[in-house]
């Protein structure tokens, strides 16, 4: 994608997971259905997707805190894919459909199911060598991602070999098994070579119709990660402890009264600022390289970050602490297909002065929600009439309620002055649905904003209520579970879609 093409035209996107797609197999995936989602949207007048982070999960399946800044989650690799490739049967493929419910992932049967086919298509496929069709492509990609595969592979193998233990807590090392760890090395090179190959090919076909592609890249990673065994220099952590002094959160906001303590580690940017932020330009790269457009979450931690104890028992004991600033940014623009177009800041919470002086010297759109809009003083940031042109505008993002959600839990003064605000004109503001009045006047008021992009989740086109939100911050269990059918796709009121795309100018 040029920087023309990236830039500052007046767009309308879509907010959904790739986990969230329909399909057969439990989770959705790189498959057919991906393309038929772009194509979908793209008839509606939209030409933007933005997916969630397409990294590995943490244990609650999170994808905002994996053990790789790099590696691909292999859950979302297309069984119909390898088959296509010769590498499995169609019996290989029946075993991976899973028979529950269509509207929630089912992770474990996926992990369990996708494990097994990718070992078997990993043996097809280290049987024939050189001489499978596609082997040059294989060693082609493990040579260009070398700096962050080879220490991913390692890592995995590693791990498996050590009982799936934490990194600090490895007795085991390559010498104790060398080919065991090898053939373990191989095999999840080989993973992340379908994955980065089956990604590609969605990307390309969505560019092919007019569609975007806007990821979402984690600014912290976990500790239990190949990041942070590798370079371990680059974390605030003891090196011969290997214990964090402090860790990552956020003090008590919007969607939490004690803050949210995440435990990620936190960078050491004085040592990433001596080493030309090697890893920070190597990751951003690999970003641009899987993406058109990349949102950095959590920007404002650039500008100055919120550093808890390890001790703490909640995040409300944490301070703030510098970032390393235009620094990192200066070293960043070195990035071949870099551009200031292609990059999103997600710049919400608290922040102070700080955060927007970085925002304005790097010159990236921030981000505004309207469901924070609406607060007593009426002089929120928030309300569209507040907005910059260079802003990203969303009715929701994927850690908010829904919509409708949100209209039911609001406090009374706060919903009658957004239904006002929104010249919401309908009878019942409570009724849901794809032609949900309440929900279409809060969308169209995000939609006449000056805002260059303005983005709505599919739970929010549909008018669904709290259940199908995505994310509840702060609490790690029954997350990222929603899932869309086809029938609710298609669905969808793609004349009314359409009709306020072209009638705001949004292309």
């Amino acid at each position: 994608m040029t920087n023309s093409e990236t830039g500052l035209k007046r767009r309308a996107g879509v907010l959904l997971s790739i986990s969230s797609l329909p399909g057969p197999f439990g989770i959705g995936v790189f498959g057919e259905e991906a393309k038929r989602f772009a194509d979908r949207i793209k008839a509606m007048g939209f030409s933007c997707w933005q997916v969630l982070p397409l990294g590995t999960l943490d244990e609650g399946n999170s994808p905002y805190c994996g053990e790789s800044a790099f590696a691909g989650n292999v859950l979302y690799i297309d069984p119909r894919g390898l088959r296509d490739l010769g590498l499995v049967s169609d019996c290989d493929v029946a075993e991976c459909v899973y028979g529950g419910t269509p509207y929630t992932v089912d992770y474990n049967f996926a992990r369990e199911k996708k494990d097994r086919l990718l070992h078997k298509a990993f043996d097809t496929f280290k049987r024939s060598g050189d001489s499978f069709p596609f082997y040059n492509e294989y060693t082609a990609f493990v040579s260009s991602a070398r700096s962050w595969l080879a220490p991913y592979a390692e890592y995995k193998a590693l791990k498996e070999l050590n009982g799936n233990t934490s990194w600090n807590t490895w007795t085991l090392t390559v010498e104790d098994s060398p080919e065991k760890v090898s053939d373990i090395e191989f095999f999840h090179c080989f993973s992340q070579f379908i994955f980065y190959r089956q990604w590609k090919s969605v990307r390309e076909y969505a560019n092919s119709i007019g569609v975007l592609i806007i990821g979402d890249m984690p600014l912290y990673i976990g500790y239990d990660s190949a990041d942070v065994r590798n370079d371990l220099s680059d974390f605030q952590i003891d090196p011969v402890s290997f214990k964090p002094e402090k860790v990552a959160g956020v003090p008590p906001d919007y969607f939490s009264e004690d803050g949210q303590l995440w435990g990620n580690p936190l960078y050491d940017w004085d040592e990433m600022k001596k080493n030309g932020f090697t890893w920070w330009k190597m990751r951003v790269a690999n970003a641009l390289n899987l993406y058109d457009i990349v949102r950095i979450d959590h920007f404002r931690a650039l500008a100055s970050y919120w550093a808890i104890p390890a001790s703490a028992a909640t995040a409300k004991e944490g301070s703030w602490v510098k970032g390393p600033g235009m620094a990192l940014f200066d070293a960043l623009a070195t990035i071949p297909g870099y551009s200031r177009d292609r990059l999103i800041a997600e710049d919400l919470g608290l922040f102070g002065q700080d955060v927007k002086d970085l925002l304005r010297d790097v010159g990236l759109p921030g981000m505004k929600v309207i469901q924070f809009a609406f607060d007593e003083t009426g002089e929120s940031t928030n309300l569209p009439h507040n907005y910059e042109k260079n802003t990203v505008a969303y009715a929701g993002t994927h850690d908010n309620n829904t919509l409708l959600g949100w209209l039911w839990e609001a406090a009374p003064s706060e919903r009658a002055f957004a239904l006002r605000y929104c010249g919401f004109k309908g009878g019942d503001w409570s009724i849901g649905g794809y032609k949900s009045e309440s929900c279409r006047a809060l969308i169209e008021t995000v939609w006449r904003s000056s805002a260059r992009l303005a983005v709505v989740s599919l739970q929010d086109m549909c008018g669904y209520g709290k259940d199908c939100r995505m994310n509840m911050p702060g609490d790690p269990k029954g997350n990222w579970l929603f899932r869309a059918t086809d029938d609710v796709i298609n669905g969808i009121d793609a004349d009314y879609f359409r009709e306020i795309n072209g009638l705001f100018g949004r292309k």
